[in-house]
C-alpha cells in the first residue's frame, strides 16, 4: 500500500517540510531521517514518542507510520501516575526521544532510541536498539522480527497508526486506537473543505501529543506536500511574524485567538499579518462570538471553526468557500454522517436551529476502539455503527452545526427547558465587564437545575453585579436562560489545549 506521505519523496528536495524555531528540514532531509529511524524500529509492536514541540517528534511519528508501527504520543507534562498508566496500558517496546531529552523515571524501564536529526539531510548512525530493548552491534536493528516491506510501504488501512490517550475525566485515560484509514480520510476531507494544497504554509504553536497539533498541524501539511512552521511557545507576535513571512494558514485554539483579539488594538502589524492569511482555523473548543467579531472588525478576515475529537478526528467544518458563520462548526465533512438524537436515542428530524440533541457520528474518520477496553468500546457505539460523542448540538436548516456543550457538563435542564451552556457563555462575553466566562448547572429544588455563571471580570476592582449580568443575558436570550448564581474568579481552570475544565469549578 502506498505511503500516507507521497510528498515525502515526491517534493523538490530543497523544499522545506518542517520548521521549528530556527531549525528546519527539507523534504530530502526529512526522508533521510525518517528512513533511517524507520529501519531501526520496524517490527516493534508499538513505540512511545516523547512528544515535545520539536523536529524530533515529527520525525519519530512519521517514521513510525512509514514503518507500520503504531505510535503512542506521550504528553511531556503528564505526572508520574498518568505516565505509568499509559505505559502499562499500551506496553510500548521502545521510547523515541530527542537526544538529551530528560525523561521521567516512569520511563526508565523502556529501551530508548534517540531520534537523531541532521538538518543537512544526512542520516545519522545513532544507537540501535532492537524491539526487545537489547543494544545491537553490527546487525539489523529490528532483529529477526524485521518486516520485509520496504521503507514507505504501509499495512492495511484498518491497522493502527496512533494510540492517543483521552483526558481521564471519569477515570484513567483511555487509549483511542486511530487507524491509518482515519488519518487519510480526515486529512483528505479537510483538503477538500479548506482547499488545502502543497502551496500552503501552516503556522501553529500547539502541543504535539493531541490530534489537533500532531495530526492536523504536522501530518496534514506533510500529506499535502506543504510546510509547517511551529513557533514553539505561542505569542501573537510569533504568529504575526510567520504570517507576515509567507505563511498562509493558522491553526489555534480559542485561548490563542482570545489573546490575539486582546493584542489587536495595540499592534497594527498583527492585524495586517492576520489579514494576509488565507485561512484562520480555530478548534478544540468553541471560539466565543465576541472574539470572532473583534478579529473580523480589525482584520476583515473571519476565523472558521471545525469540530472533532480524539476518537473521531474531524467531523465538520466551515468550508473555505462557505459562509464563515460565527458560533458554528460548519457542515459535515465529505464521507462523514452526523445525526442528532434525543436522550432515548431517537433521531431528531427537525433541523430547526433550536432543538438540542446529542451528536452521533459515523464514517471513515472514526477510531477502531479503546485499547484493552472492549467494554468501553461497545458502550461508545450504537448498534448501527454511530459513535456517541457526548456533545450536544443544534443544526440549522442549511446543515450548519452549532455545538452547545458536553452532555455531562453543558446540558442544563432548568424549569422544563433544555439549555446549552455555550450560548449563555457567549452572551456573558458580550458584556464589557466580562473577560472570561463559563456556565454550569447545579441542583435546584424548584427548577431541577439552576444556571451558574463563573466569571473573570475585566476589572477585578469593579466587577459587574450578579443582577446586572442576569439581566444582560435575559435581554439577549430569554429570561429562563439567565444565571441564578454568579461566582467571580481570578482565572478559569484550563487544560493544555485551553479547554475550560468545568469539573474543577466548585464553590466551597
Amino acid at each position: 500500500m502506498s505511503s500516507l506521505f507521497p510528498a515525502l519523496r515526491g517534493s523538490p528536495d530543497e523544499q522545506v517540510a518542517l520548521r521549528f524555531g530556527d531549525r528546519s528540514l527539507t523534504y530530502r532531509a526529512l526522508a533521510a531521517a525518517v528512513d533511517g529511524l524507520a529501519a531501526r524500529i520496524r517490527g516493534a509492536d508499538r513505540v512511545a514518542v516523547w512528544a515535545t514541540p520539536a523536529l524530533e517528534t515529527a520525525v519519530a511519528v512519521v517514521a513510525a507510520l512509514e514503518a507500520g508501527v503504531p505510535a503512542v504520543p506521550l504528553n511531556p507534562r503528564s505526572g508520574e501516575k498518568e505516565l505509568g498508566h499509559v505505559l502499562s496500558d499500551s506496553a510500548p517496546a521502545l521510547l523515541l526521544a530527542a537526544p538529551g531529552d530528560d525523561v521521567p523515571a516512569a520511563l526508565a524501564g523502556l529501551a530508548r532510541v534517540d531520534v537523531d536529526v541532521d538538518v543537512h539531510g544526512t542520516a545519522l548512525p545513532g544507537r540501535d536498539v532492537d524491539v526487545h530493548g537489547t543494544a545491537l552491534a553490527g546487525r539489523d536493528a529490528a532483529g529477526p522480527h524485521r518486516a520485509t516491506a520496504p521503507p514507505g510501504s504501509l499495512a492495511a488501512g484498518e491497522d493502527p497508526a496512533l494510540v492517543v490517550y483521552t483526558s481521564g475525566t471519569t477515570g484513567p485515560p483511555k487509549g483511542a486506537v486511530i487507524p491509518r484509514r482515519a488519518l487519510a480520510a480526515t486529512l483528505d476531507a479537510l483538503a477538500d473543505a479548506w482547499q488545502w494544497t502543497g502551496d500552503d504554509v501552516l503556522v501553529h504553536g500547539l502541543p504535539l501529543f493531541h490530534v489537533h497539533g500532531l495530526v492536523l498541524g504536522v501530518l496534514g501539511p506533510l500529506r499535502r506536500g506543504g510546510c509547517v512552521r511551529h513557533v514553539g511557545r505561542f505569542t501573537p507576535q510569533a504568529v504575526a511574524r510567520e504570517l507576515a513571512g509567507g505563511a498562509t494558514m493558522l491553526f489555534g485554539v480559542p485561548t490563542m485567538y482570545h489573546r490575539i483579539a486582546e493584542a489587536l488594538d495595540e499592534d497594527p502589524g498583527l492585524a495586517g499579518a492576520l489579514a494576509g492569511a488565507r485561512l484562520l482555523v480555530s478548534g478544540s473548543a468553541a471560539l466565543p462570538v465576541h472574539d470572532h467579531e473583534r478579529i473580523a472588525a480589525a482584520t476583515g478576515r473571519r476565523v472558521i471553526e471545525r469540530y472533532g475529537m480524539t476518537e473521531t478526528l474531524m467531523n465538520t467544518s466551515v468550508r473555505a468557500d462557505g459562509d464563515p458563520r460565527p458560533g458554528t462548526v460548519g457542515v459535515p465533512l465529505p464521507g462523514v454522517e452526523v445525526r442528532l438524537v434525543e436522550e432515548d436515542g431517537t433521531p431528531i428530524g427537525a433541523d430547526d436551529g433550536e432543538t438540542i440533541g446529542e451528536v452521533h457520528v459515523r464514517g471513515p474518520n472514526l477510531f477502531t476502539g479503546y485499547l484493552n477496553r472492549p467494554d468501553a468500546t461497545a458502550a461508545a457505539f450504537t448498534a448501527d455503527g454511530f459513535f456517541r460523542t457526548g456533545d450536544m448540538a443544534v443544526r440549522d436548516p442549511d446543515g450548519y452545526v452549532r455545538i452547545v456543550g458536553r452532555k455531562a457538563t453543558d446540558l442544563i435542564k432548568s424549569g422544563g427547558y433544555k439549555i446549552g451552556a455555550g450560548e449563555i457563555e457567549n452572551a456573558l462575553l458580550e458584556h464589557a465587564g466580562v473577560r472570561e466566562a463559563a456556565v454550569t448547572g447545579e441542583p435546584d429544588a424548584d427548577l431541577g437545575e439552576r444556571i451558574v455563571a463563573w466569571v473573570v471580570p475585566a476589572d477585578p476592582q469593579s466587577p459587574p453585579g450578579a443582577g446586572e449580568l442576569a439581566d444582560h443575558v435575559a435581554r439577549r436570550l430569554a429570561p429562563h436562560k439567565r444565571p441564578r448564581v454568579v461566582h467571580l474568579l481570578d482565572a478559569l481552570p484550563r487544560n493544555d489545549m485551553g479547554k475550560i475544565m468545568k469539573r474543577a469549578l466548585t464553590h466551597d
